[in-house]
């Protein structure tokens, strides 16, 4: 029966977990969700090996007793108590195997749910520091170690162990002569499989480590497809994936060529250990020390026994893989959220809009400020431009306005309550973000302007389309407000997006509006009707404008000149051009580039 418990198909790249017994103590927190579901396998694991050892010893006994004496009426019954032996042994395995698939996939929904939850939390310097390839790896390959191992190890694991432990007692009780005789091949197997496992484990790890290149390359490649394609360079990004490509099937061919040298050897230790058996057996017979019965049971019994060890040893590195797979899980799970520290209770429900920096510093590096004592006031329903060359720290400050990152020193107030004294959600609800990259998510038109305000009515989400100039264009297209949009939103045009990303704003009407170069990527018609679905987003709020475009910022109220981080000039558009100073020569530039 032990075979149908299965083998890998190869050795499985393995990684080690840095504090494995504090790993499996949490694990065991979430298996322990499912433990009778596991008490529930582990008793068919039980009775599963109980049968699986027993068969042999009848085997044995049914040629003994049965067979040579020719009692066919014995034989029938024996081979009947086996038949109904496998079939119960049979069945309790599937059912065994159907638990234990159930509690996996629980638990393994349960990690996921939390994974996922702990990244809606986690700050936004979390995500400046970690790939989206790696968030990635963690929420697939690594959870998918985990399960694979809770679907198949843990079964696997008890019942090997049950069976070693069981046909060694058996045997030992059958023949202790014969016993210690095949214990000879069990170092000689666990030496040879050490050894050709050293060399394998070097090549799977440089295969994942390849894979993980090759992945990389990919994305990349797709992401920036309109980009090869515009400057020809297909052929280059072919022969780049085809290098990548040819390193992997080298390392890989060669890991499976050294994993594949470990079954035939097997094969010939345990052939060579079954003939050194029978052939000892044999000369016990004929002195009729034992009988053909027992070489028969005992024969059986060894293949029992030294199968597992090989199983066993394969499932302690998956075992291993999961671990570390489990450990880099709860890297992220451990990571500080945005709201581990003290979270005030103060909300805000009828904000005028009053905003006022005091001597605002911040850096993302502490050896590189970004932000040098930064002081404005905003009144309530003033427009703020904040202009300046790229990497001033325009995008910075409304970032501390929003609480995505933490000021160094200073104070941030909204109608003379310091934000830090906010509570984070209900703050960001008071804000409206409309961005350079206009983001959609993939669902109907409908539903991306309603992301705005989860419960808006449909009159709702059209009047915020009318009002943003959206309207228009999304009832030409072919199923209106119903348009299923592709991944980021792809089948509509930069403006289209930006205008419906207006739209979302206006639904959700936030006290504070901060637009991050909303019409930088959009031609002049487009950029006229964003401008206007502007005006009217922007009528009674304050409202902070970032943009390169400074004819869009004309009417400002106040104008923020920033240059590596210091506000170098205040003032309005006219002030500003008569002082002749660096926003001046900014404005010259881009009306000449304009001519």
């Amino acid at each position: 029966m032990a075979n149908k418990r299965g083998h890998s198909k190869g050795m499985m790249p393995v990684q080690h977990a840095k504090d494995t017994k504090t790993t499996l103590k949490r694990l065991w927190h979430y298996l322990g969700h499912e433990k009778f579901r596991l008490a529930a396998v582990s008793l068919l694991t039980v009775l599963s090996s109980v049968l699986s050892l027993i068969a042999p010893y009848l085997m044995g006994k049914s040629i003994d007793e049965y067979i040579i004496p020719g009692d066919l009426n014995g034989l029938r019954r024996i081979c009947l108590i086996l038949l109904g032996i496998y079939l119960l042994d049979a069945f309790m395995f599937w059912l065994q195997a159907y638990i234990m698939a159930t509690a996996a996939q629980r638990t393994v929904h349960k990690m996921r749910s939390d994974l996922f939850s702990k990244l809606q939390k986690l700050p936004l310097n979390f995500f400046d520091s970690t790939t989206r390839g790696e968030l990635m790896s963690r929420f697939t390959n690594d959870i998918d170690n985990i399960s694979n191992v809770l679907n198949q190890s843990i079964i696997q694991f008890l019942s090997g162990l049950l069976t070693i432990i069981g046909a060694l007692i058996i045997m030992l009780k059958l023949n202790v002569l014969l016993t210690l005789v095949s214990l000879i091949t069990v170092p000689v197997v666990i030496f040879v499989t050490g050894k050709i496992s050293e060399k394998t484990r070097i090549y799977f790890l440089e295969q994942q480590k390849i894979l993980g290149n090759l992945n990389g390359y990919i994305e990349e490649s797709v992401t920036g497809l309109k980009e090869i394609k515009t400057f020809c360079r297909e052929k280059e990004a072919s022969k780049k994936f085809n290098e990548i490509n040819a390193n992997l099937k080298n390392v890989g061919t060669k890991a499976q060529i050294f994993s594949g040298f470990i079954p035939p050897v097997m094969l010939v230790i345990n052939n060579l250990g079954y003939a050194l058996i029978a052939g000892l057996g044999g000369w016990l017979a004929i002195r009729e020390i034992i009988s053909i019965g027992v070489i028969v049971s005992f024969l059986n019994y060894i293949r029992q026994f030294t199968r597992p060890i090989n199983q066993l040893a394969n499932q302690f590195n998956m075992i291993q893989s999961a671990v570390a797979g489990a450990e880099r899980m709860f890297e992220i799970m451990d990571e500080t959220t945005e709201f581990d520290q003290y979270e005030p209770n103060i909300e805000f429900r009828d904000i005028e809009g009053e905003v006022i920096f005091e001597r605002v510093c911040f850096s993302y590096d502490k050896n590189v400020p970004v932000l040098k004592d930064i002081s404005f006031r905003a009144e309530p329903g003033d427009m703020i431009a904040l202009v300046g060359p790229t990497g001033a720290g325009k995008t910075t400050i409304v970032n501390l306005l929003t609480r995505f990152y933490d000021i160094d020193a200073g104070s941030i107030t909204i109608d003379g309550e310091n934000i830090k004294n906010i509570n984070k959600n209900n703050l960001r609800k008071q804000l409206g973000i409309v961005l350079q990259d206009a983001y959609l998510f993939s669902d109907t038109i409908r539903e991306n302007i309603r992301y705005g305000k989860l419960d808006a009515s449909d009159d709702e989400i059209i009047d915020a389309a009318k009002l943003a100039n959206a309207d228009r264009f999304i009832r030409r297209l072919p199923s209106g407000y119903d348009t299923v949009l592709s991944a980021e939103g792809k089948n509509l045009s930069q403006g289209q997006r930006q205008l419906i990303t207006i739209a979302r704003a206006i639904l959700a009407d936030p006290a504070i509006l901060i637009l991050d170069e909303a019409t930088s990527s959009v031609d002049t018609r487009t950029e006229m009707q964003i401008q206007e679905a502007m005006k009217t987003l922007m009528k009674g709020r304050t409202s902070f404008v970032i943009a390169h475009r400074l004819s869009t910022i004309r009417e400002a109220d106040i104008i923020l000149v920033i240059n590596n981080g210091e506000i170098i000039d205040r003032g309005t558009h006219q002030d500003l051009l008569k002082q002749k100073g660096f926003y001046y020569n900014l404005y010259i530039s881009q009306f000449k580039t304009a001519i």
